[in-house]
């Protein structure tokens, strides 16, 4: 597996340590170097044998704007990739990392489930990057699903719903996409997925009303007719 390395820009000792153990847990991951300063970040690509593949950046570093930082890396390094993880929330700022070709954005406190997707995803783009001199359009769609689903839009590129997590509804998704599971009921996505009924419904019931699945009834010999989804 290629070792993928790291370079980690935080001020604050403590998430930076955490963000280091978030990343060494992930398969195929290690941390080049920790920084606590823009400075420090730039004096140490500047000095590097070898540059990192991708810079965890906090927007909140007392030496420089963040974004400023953000900027200088993407214009003299073109060959690193940035994620940013940062307690900033405004939709400024978070549009301009976006245009500045930020790989993924995330906010703390950081979501351990939530960050080691990203690294997931971000491991996988690098995998097709290297074996394929050509994409199709089915390996980029297959790509930007799971950057849609883990930065909390559907598949429209719309917010989701208040009620809707994009962890969880990425793992309905897979249920159906990777498991091979095709006509469920509430009852049995909430058992393979541990979560209660009500919510498993709620999530059948959003992907439905994208028109990702269907509803039908299966009448029995006795009772109430069940409600079983299917992929639309």
């Amino acid at each position: 597996m290629e070792e993928i390395t790291v370079l980690i820009v935080e001020d604050d000792f403590r998430v930076a340590e955490i963000n280091r153990q978030y990343v060494e847990q992930a398969a195929g991951y290690i941390v080049q170097k920790i920084v606590y300063s823009g400075r420090e970040a730039l004096d140490y690509l500047e000095d590097s044998e070898y540059l990192p593949d991708i810079v965890l950046l906090d927007v909140y570093i007392p030496d420089v704007d963040g974004m400023d930082l953000m900027w200088k890396i993407r214009q003299a390094y073109h060959e690193i990739d940035i994620m940013i993880v940062s307690a900033e929330k405004e939709a400024q700022s978070i549009s301009a990392a976006f245009r500045g070709g930020v790989f993924d954005y995330i906010v703390k406190p950081v979501d351990h489930e939530r960050f080691s997707k990203s690294l997931d995803n971000y491991r996988e783009y690098r995998n097709l990057s290297k074996a394929k001199k050509e994409w199709e359009q089915s390996d980029i769609d297959g790509l930007t699903r799971n950057l849609q689903i883990q930065g909390g839009l559907d598949s429209s590129g719309a917010s989701l719903p208040k009620g809707i997590d994009a962890i969880t509804l990425d793992k309905m998704i897979e249920l159906f996409s990777v498991m091979g599971m095709e006509a469920v009921t509430a009852n049995e996505v909430s058992s393979a997925l541990g979560i209660s009924r009500s919510t498993a419904r709620r999530y059948l019931e959003y992907l439905v009303s994208l028109k990702k699945m269907e509803t039908k009834l299966i009448y029995g010999t006795v009772g109430r007719p069940q409600r079983k989804y299917v992929l639309s």
